[in-house]
């Protein structure tokens, strides 16, 4: 059998697939037992993704991207293989969201110093290599949770990722 000699394999796609395989996989846990211990995420998504479904006046609040709090409380965290949906509170204002896995660029857990970091194929390439910055929480808890500099270890995928 004969193959072009211009494929290649794309480590970085692979890459981004299996991680989010494995956000699918802690958030189907979390959806059926609960959180573990101190176990709690902070989630950022592109609140602009075609698929992300979250009230006009979070679209309008968060233009571009937003940061969300999965810790105390938490409701209705339903997964499927394209995404998962759940209800926050915000300001003691329930708001069901959906997020498709392709709309989250940052997944932390501070509570065990994990992150992933997932890059945009149109960001700089001198983007590449800074950690990802948290912005203002959607729903804060704790300032004493809020994610310090350095507090996890952000795994960036585009080093693997073929120009």
């Amino acid at each position: 059998m004969t193959r072009p000699a211009n494929r290649s394999i794309d480590y970085g796609n692979l890459m981004h697939r299996a991680m989010r395989g494995l956000i699918q996989q802690v958030l189907t846990r979390v959806a059926a037992e609960g959180l573990p211990g101190k176990h709690h995420f902070f989630i950022t998504f592109d609140t602009m993704h075609p698929d992300v479904e979250i009230a006009d006046w979070l679209s309008d609040r968060y233009p571009g991207e937003m940061t969300i709090v999965i810790q105390h409380w938490f409701d209705n965290l339903t997964v499927t293989d394209e995404g998962f949906s759940v209800t926050l509170n915000f300001g003691d204002s329930p708001e069901p969201l959906y997020i498709p896995f392709d709309a989250i660029r940052t997944f932390v857990d501070p509570s065990v110093e994990f992150g992933l970091r997932f890059e945009n194929q149109d960001d700089d390439e001198e983007d590449a290599d800074e950690e990802a910055p948290m912005q203002e929480m959607a729903e804060p808890e704790d300032d004493d949770e809020a994610p310090k500099k350095g507090a996890a270890q952000v795994v960036s995928l585009d080093s693997f990722r073929k120009s």
